[in-house]
């Protein structure tokens, strides 16, 4: 019988812990000082027995809110036909990069959540502070949603959150496509057999509440795409909005969708050619500030593809800045410093036949193979992901494994180089215009990069949008995760007149502090529509309100003086005395002239 309490840790002694990581640390410093950066240490810091299952691809993110990374791995197999449904794996990190095995507990509960999952990711679909996650399923199936408690304990709510339409996916996405502060998310779609065939890919829109509707009609191109594989947002243009990108094994069947703002896509045309395409991962390889491109696969003869960004979204063939670049069934990359230098260099995930390679970029984009940094593995890797697991500052890798061979060990390596001293770089902040009303709120976003790449961009300890209003003591407001490199904030209403200063701060997992340029705009009332000013005042120029005598205020509804009150019986004698139209107490006759008409003040 369970004895813990739903939202409890179910992790060893922690001295225990710290003799295990004392003892893995000792071997892995012996295997760095001959030159291997990542260590494989995969018997000692994942569950044992560690699950033989088909994985098709993983997450990471912190999902129990303790401030440090877990791992979810998509599992179930079959490759052109359905295989064994298999649990979605959830493995819990005790701090120090050891995880224990909790899925039957949290995915789902009641023995865990299974299917023939090719894609998980992680997102906050009710902003109500935990990350939720979305299962792409092969082979005609639905995709689920799992809603988190907040404690990392997830319920099963595809079924009344999602509509009811199956999908032979590969990918599903998360991002804030017409910037309404919730997140949406993209599905790629293969038919009603599997992912290789040809279908309508799928936008579902949130309602705010974590309810999503097929939202395709009105956001995407209505166009057939063939063999589906991956899925990525980013801002190619940096406009602030979120673009995608797909990737196929179809020749030339990769996508890229421009976001006009709304969240509605169109085709960027003259993309160079791809073929058999895996995945694909943005990053900015050369330090430009805009998204450059790599697609595993993605060349002729199943070597990289790797595509430059002009700073427009306009994408020209750089494969030849990939200095080893072997014809290797790979399918999976991406982009990280691993040497501390500034750069973005490159992990790509091989399947079968060889280990994983490690490529170190020149500065400039030019990329070379390295060699004796990573611990040999001759498996099968379908998908890879970095992040600092150990709470060292240090970029570590994670594997998973399946398609070829039949005992599949997804694998860690940790990493024994230099600690990350890089802080985030806010690429861009959005300019806001003068508001025009104190009610708000005034949204505002940034470009942010660091010096990792994943289907969340980057792992971060708080990014705020920081503000003065009039010079006064600084606040802060949270910015949210839209999607690639951009995030959103929003400043509550001010008063009219203000000034508010602003600017963008980012902390990484390592603590390292980026911050951007400070921008302002000012907060005017703008009274020149109908029944502004309260109908106590007039526009002076387009956005002043001069307010009647009495009344104050940025749209005179403040009254500065009470109006005298008359009281029943005044009204009386004053209603007498019009009626008799005559003479006043003293003898004087009352005027009998006309009163001049009352004149409507223009607005």
């Amino acid at each position: 019988m369970k004895t813990t309490g739903p939202g409890e840790r179910h992790v060893a002694s922690l001295s225990a812990l710290r003799v295990i990581a004392m003892a893995s640390g000792l071997v892995a410093m012996s295997s760095a000082l001959v030159g291997q950066q990542f260590v494989q240490e995969t018997s000692t810091r994942f569950p044992n027995p560690n699950p033989a299952e088909y994985t098709n691809q993983l997450t990471i993110g912190d999902i129990d809110n303790d401030g440090d990374l877990d791992i979810m791995f998509a599992n179930g197999g079959g490759f052109m036909t359905p295989g064994t449904p298999e649990m979605v794996r959830i493995f819990i990190n005790n701090g120090a990069g050891f995880f224990t095995d909790e899925s039957e507990d949290r995915a789902g509960g009641h023995g865990g959540h299974t299917g023939l999952h090719r894609g998980v990711e992680l997102g906050d679909v009710e902003n109500d502070g935990d990350l939720d996650m979305i299962l792409a399923q092969d082979f005609n199936r639905l995709p689920n949603l799992l809603i988190n408690d907040g404690n990392g304990f997830f319920s099963v709510q595809g079924d009344v959150r999602l509509p009811a339409l199956t999908l032979s996916s590969s990918r599903a996405q998360f991002g804030d496509i017409d910037n309404d502060g919730d997140l949406d998310f993209y599905i790629d779609n293969g038919g009603t057999t599997n992912r290789f065939g040809c279908a309508q890919n799928r936008i579902y829109v949130n309602d705010g509440n974590g309810f999503f509707t097929d939202g395709t009609l009105t956001h995407h191109p209505i166009a057939n795409t063939c063999e589906p594989m991956d899925v990525i947002f980013g801002d190619i243009d940096n406009d602030f909005d979120i673009d995608v990108r797909t990737a196929s094994t179809a020749a030339n069947g990769s996508r890229l969708y421009r976001n006009n703002g709304a969240g509605v896509f169109t085709t960027v045309a003259g993309v160079p050619a791809d073929e058999g395409t895996y995945s694909y991962d943005f990053g900015d390889i050369d330090g430009d500030g805009d998204l450059d491109l790599l697609g595993a696969n993605g060349g002729p003869g199943t070597v990289e593809i790797l595509l430059i960004n002009n700073g427009l979204g306009i994408y020209s063939n750089g494969s030849s800045q990939l200095l080893s670049n072997p014809a290797i069934d790979d399918n999976d990359s991406k982009f990280f410093d691993y040497d501390n230098d500034g750069d973005m260099d490159l992990i790509i995930a091989a399947l079968g036949g060889t280990s994983e390679r490690i490529l170190n970029n020149n500065g400039s984009g030019t990329f070379s193979l390295t060699s004796g940094v990573i611990t040999p593995q001759t498996d099968s890797s379908l998908d890879a992901k970095v992040a600092d697991l150990t709470g060292d500052g240090k970029l570590d890798i994670v594997t998973g494994q399946g398609e070829s061979g039949i005992s599949f060990q997804n694998r860690i390596y940790i990493n024994y180089g230099p600690a990350d001293t890089q802080p985030p770089t806010i690429i861009a902040t959005e300019q806001h215009p003068k508001a025009d009303n104190a009610i708000g709120p005034y949204v505002i976003r940034a470009l942010i990069l660091d010096d990792m790449t994943s289907d969340r961009n980057f792992f971060d300890k708080g990014i705020f949008l920081n503000y003065t209003v009039n010079g006064g003591s600084v606040q802060q407001a949270p910015m949210r995760h839209s999607g690639g490199q951009v995030y959103r904030g929003a400043l509550p209403g001010q008063p009219s007149p203000s000034t508010i200063e602003y600017w963008v701060t980012a902390k990484d997992f390592n603590n390292n502090l980026g911050t951007g340029p400070t921008r302002s705009f000012t907060v005017q009332a703008d009274c020149s529509g109908v029944n502004n000013c309260s109908d106590h005042g007039a526009c002076v120029g387009s956005d002043t309100c001069s307010c009647d005598a009495g009344w104050a205020g940025a749209d005179c509804s403040i009254a500065t003086a009470p109006i005298p009150a008359v009281s029943d019986w005044g009204m009386a004698v004053i209603g007498l005395i019009i009626l008799l139209g005559g003479t006043l107490a003293f003898g004087r006759p009352w005027p009998t002239a006309p009163m001049s008409p009352v004149i409507a003040r223009e607005r």
